[in-house]
């Protein structure tokens, strides 16, 4: 038996595509006053969830949003026979601490803001595979506790550069079903680590876009289906200036992408209201975009085809402090309302 399955180096396509049946998303307060606040499941009033602390509020979070999938799926925790959960904490105490009671077969990962794709698409593969029928994907961000690990603390008060992202306080969970009526997941690609050779952690959206260009690339020669085929392109998370690199690379290509391109770090601020320089970032950023405002979208019929691409910079404050470059990531799946 070979791979049939796979369709290149890094794209395969599912023979039993698994179904979204429930998801969620939870939100901090400068989320839920941004242009897609009624798309939230709910809205924190303050940045602690009724912790003690940041990290404990990151993990409150994962909860409340995997409860309320699961409440929309009628699903109970022992129906998931895997978990793919991870944030950007260290160890990623945030998803492991918000599960560890829950009794459920768990696997945490760590995509820096491309968990959200990673784990949908492992998730999807575990049904695909027959070793699961129902499995969720989970993850979060939380942007005073991500300040405190990859920046200075915030009562340091540092001045924030012109090319800087907001760290998105989110979480968003995706259930997904052997069986269903969609929206299916039906391709996957996988992505490579790129390095562009930029050093500047204030950057993020430079550093990563070169690897969003790769993997969708990859997904649209390698699938057959060109950009046209699709209602909605979402990278996750590149901000302002990260997707205007995607659109040149394409653009170098011969390939403009047009409106039916956008970014979750654009689409979750009012970036003439709300103070996030270049934009959103953070896993839950993607998450929450996904999570209420793309699939209750597909739900309503808004759009059929969607690719969800999920960018991560994998870097850390040790390599940053020893002048690494950084490498990133991209993982992309593509949902469908038909299989």
């Amino acid at each position: 038996m070979g791979a049939e399955k796979r369709l290149g180096h890094n794209t395969v396509q599912l023979t039993n595509p698994p179904t979204v049946c429930g998801s969620a998303c939870i939100v901090g307060k400068k989320e839920g006053e941004g242009p897609l606040k009624d798309s939230f499941d709910l809205i924190g009033a303050d940045a602690r969830f009724g912790e003690q602390s940041w990290e404990k509020a990151e993990s409150r979070m994962q909860a409340l949003a995997l409860e309320a999938a699961m409440q929309k799926a009628a699903l109970s925790t022992q129906s998931l026979d895997y978990v793919f959960a991870g944030d950007l904490l260290n160890q990623c105490v945030g998803s492991s601490f918000a599960l560890r009671d829950m009794g459920f077969p768990f696997l945490g990962l760590y995509g820096a803001c491309s968990t959200m794709a990673e784990g949908l698409g492992l998730s999807a593969m575990m049904i695909d595979g027959g070793f699961a029928a129902h499995t969720a994907a989970i993850t979060s961000s939380h942007f005073c506790s991500a300040e405190r690990q990859y920046r200075m603390p915030l009562e340091y008060g540092g001045q924030r550069t012109p090319t800087a992202q907001w760290t998105a306080t989110a979480a968003g969970c995706v259930l997904l079903s052997a069986d269903g009526s969609g929206p299916y997941v039906t391709h996957i690609a996988t992505g490579q680590i790129v390095d562009a050779g930029i050093k500047d952690p204030n950057n993020m959206g430079a550093a990563m876009a070169p690897a969003a260009y790769e993997t969708l690339k990859a997904l649209f020669d390698e699938s057959g289906s060109g950009p046209e085929t699709f209602d909605l392109i979402l990278t996750g998370d590149l901000a302002k200036l990260g997707s205007d690199v995607v659109r040149d690379l394409f653009l170098s290509d011969g390939v403009d992408l047009g409106k039916r391109y956008q970014d979750c770090g654009v689409m979750i601020y009012d970036a003439e209201k709300q103070d996030v320089h270049m934009g959103g970032s953070g896993c839950g950023c993607s998450a929450a975009v996904l999570c209420g405002y793309v699939l209750n979208g597909m739900r309503a019929g808004r759009w059929q085809r969607v690719v969800f691409a999920g960018t991560g910079a994998l870097l850390s404050t040790l390599t940053t402090q020893q002048g690494e470059s950084i490498p990133s990531i991209c993982h992309a799946v593509v949902l469908s309302n038909t299989k």
